[in-house]
């Protein structure tokens, strides 16, 4: 059915996998976003003394395409420095997935900013 509705298979194994849904105890930061959409993601960061992302972990409310690129959005990050992972943009996400419906692409914005938005908040320490 993903398939149908526009899925490349990469987002379509994300989806299915969710090897980056949960929750860190004890993470560093902790930043909730609400999309457009009324989806939300909820963020969790483990940083290391050298400001390198050492484990992200997303709860999530919301669709396939929120899924899927929340946990494209992971792979991307982890194991960079905070300041590499503010870097990435929708575009690198949309790489990864190949593809999710045009409807879905304002999924990848708010896996994106959310990751973003708890990075920079840690940088800031709120």
């Amino acid at each position: 059915m993903l398939s149908d509705a526009g899925y490349a298979e990469p987002a379509i194994n994300y989806y299915i996998e969710k090897k980056h849904i949960g929750h860190i105890e004890n993470a560093d930061q902790i930043s909730e976003k609400v999309g457009s959409c009324g989806d939300i993601m909820k963020i969790y960061l483990k940083i290391d003394a050298n400001k390198v992302i050492e484990d992200v972990r997303y709860e999530i409310t919301g669709c396939a395409g929120a899924i899927s690129a929340a946990m494209a959005t992971v792979d991307l990050a982890k194991g960079k420095t905070i300041d590499e992972a503010l870097q990435l943009t929708d575009g690198d996400v949309f790489t990864v997935l190949e593809n999710i419906p045009e409807k879905k692409h304002h999924c990848i914005q708010l896996a994106v900013k959310t990751m973003h938005k708890g990075l920079k908040e840690y940088k800031t320490g709120i």
